[in-house]
C-alpha cells in the first residue's frame, strides 16, 4: 500500500515538473531581477499589499494553485500554443485564455485600480509567474505535441522531453548558481537598454519567444542527443529570456505602483 502511494505521488510530480516553466530557480530569478528594479514607491505598496512578502516568496505560488479545484481555471495561462505554419495572431485561440490573454487582463484591471485588497494581491501574484511564463520559448512550443512534452529526447544520456530540457535542465546546466547570482551575473543593463527591453507588449514579448522556439523545434528534432554543445549555443538565450523577463515584470509594476 504504501508502495503504490509513493509511486503515485512520483507520477503526479512528474506530471507537474513536464508542465511547469523554468522551474522554480528560473521564476526566482525573475522575480528577484524585476524586485532588484523597483522604484522605492513600487517596492513598498507591493511589499504591502503581499503581506510583507516579496515577489520571490510568490514567484512559484501559481504553478502550484492550477493545480488546485480553485484555481483551476488558470491551467491554460501558462503559455500560448503556437503550431508550425502559425503565428500567435493567425493560430485558433484556446477557449480557456492563454498566457497574452491572462497578462493583458490582469494589467489592465491593475492600472485601473479599481479592485478589493484581496483581488489585487491575487492578480499581483499571478502577474509575477505569468510574465515569467511568457518568456520561456517552450510555451509558445506547438500544440500538436503539447510545447515540446511529446517529443523525446535525451539529455546527456537521460530520457527526457524537449520542454522538460528548457524548463529545467537547461538553465541548471548553464549556471549553478542561486536566483541571488543570477542576479548579481546578468542584471547589467543601463537605463538605455532598460528602457529598449521593457519597450512593447505581452503578445510582442511572445512573438520574440515563438521566434526562438522555431529555432529550437529545427536544432533538437525527435530522438536528439542534448550535450554540452547544446548548453553552450544556448545558454546566452536563457540568459537574455531571464533578464528581459525580470526587467519587463519590473516595468509594469513601476508603472502600476511607482
Amino acid at each position: 500500500m504504501i508502495r503504490t502511494i509513493v509511486f503515485t505521488l512520483l507520477a503526479c510530480l512528474l506530471h507537474v515538473t513536464q508542465v511547469l516553466a523554468w522551474g522554480q530557480k528560473g521564476h526566482d530569478v525573475v522575480a528577484y531581477i524585476a524586485e532588484c528594479n523597483l522604484t522605492p514607491e513600487a517596492s513598498e505598496k507591493i511589499e504591502q499589499l503581499l503581506d510583507g512578502k516579496s515577489l520571490v516568496y510568490y514567484a512559484n505560488w501559481l504553478d502550484s494553485a492550477s493545480h488546485t479545484p480553485e484555481y483551476a481555471y488558470t491551467k491554460t495561462w501558462h503559455y500560448a500554443n503556437i503550431d508550425e505554419g502559425f503565428t500567435y495572431e493567425t493560430m485558433t485561440k484556446n477557449p480557456d485564455g492563454d498566457v497574452v490573454q491572462a497578462l493583458d487582463r490582469i494589467i489592465s484591471e491593475l492600472k485601473d485600480g479599481d479592485l478589493d485588497a484581496q483581488t489585487e494581491q491575487l492578480y499581483l501574484k499571478m502577474l509575477i509567474h505569468l510574465v515569467g511564463d511568457l518568456h520561456c520559448p517552450m510555451h509558445t512550443g506547438h500544440l500538436s505535441d503539447r510545447g515540446g512534452n511529446s517529443v523525446p529526447v535525451r539529455f546527456f544520456g537521460n530520457e527526457t522531453n524537449l520542454h522538460s530540457v528548457w524548463d529545467t535542465a537547461l538553465p541548471e546546466a548553464a549556471h549553478k548558481w542561486s536566483y541571488s547570482e543570477w542576479q548579481n551575473q546578468i542584471d547589467r543593463l543601463d537605463e538605455e537598454q532598460t528602457a529598449l527591453v521593457q519597450s512593447g507588449t505581452p503578445q510582442e514579448w511572445l512573438e520574440e519567444g515563438s521566434a526562438i522556439c522555431r529555432q529550437i523545434y529545427l536544432d533538437t528534432p525527435s530522438g536528439a542527443e542534448i550535450s554540452y554543445d547544446y548548453i553552450a549555443t544556448y545558454t546566452p538565450i536563457v540568459e537574455q529570456q531571464l533578464l528581459k523577463a525580470g526587467h519587463r515584470l519590473a516595468g509594469i509594476l513601476n508603472e502600476i505602483y511607482g
